[in-house]
């Protein structure tokens, strides 16, 4: 396990939502970009996650693939299931292109900082736990 990498991609991780937090509360906030935002931490704090554990990362986008490789270390992550996090998912991809994905609302775009939040605290007590101070 390298630590300053661990630590590198909660960095990254705490960007994405706080781009996405800071833009929620504009006048007129762009709620794709947002949700974007939020499935890219929740995908990097799993990520996190698994590095600490000397897992290789796959290239993948689909949180619930992230979420079982977790469980494989730590059966509590099932938690997060309960968080409704299989919806960020289809942020991933679709939401940055034109087409048939529609516009996320606001409150969509409140719950997926909501869910974001839930995971990064989530998986940073998990990390904690195991010695690693932010």
């Amino acid at each position: 396990m390298n630590e300053k990498t661990v630590k590198e991609w909660i960095k990254k991780a705490d960007h994405d939502l706080k781009i996405g937090k800071d833009e929620y509360t504009t006048k007129d906030p762009v709620t794709d970009m947002i949700c974007f935002h939020m499935q890219q931490c929740v995908e990097k704090y799993l990520k996190a996650y698994l590095i600490f554990h000397g897992k290789e990362i796959k290239r993948t986008h689909i949180i619930e693939e992230l979420i079982k490789e977790c469980k494989n270390i730590d059966p509590d992550f099932q938690k997060l299931i309960e968080f409704n996090t299989h919806i960020l998912t289809g942020y991933a991809v679709e939401v940055r292109y034109p087409g048939e994905f529609p516009e996320p609302s606001l409150e969509e775009t409140k719950e997926a900082i909501e869910i974001a939040e839930k995971v990064r605290n989530f998986v940073l007590k998990k990390l904690k736990e195991k010695g690693i101070n932010f």
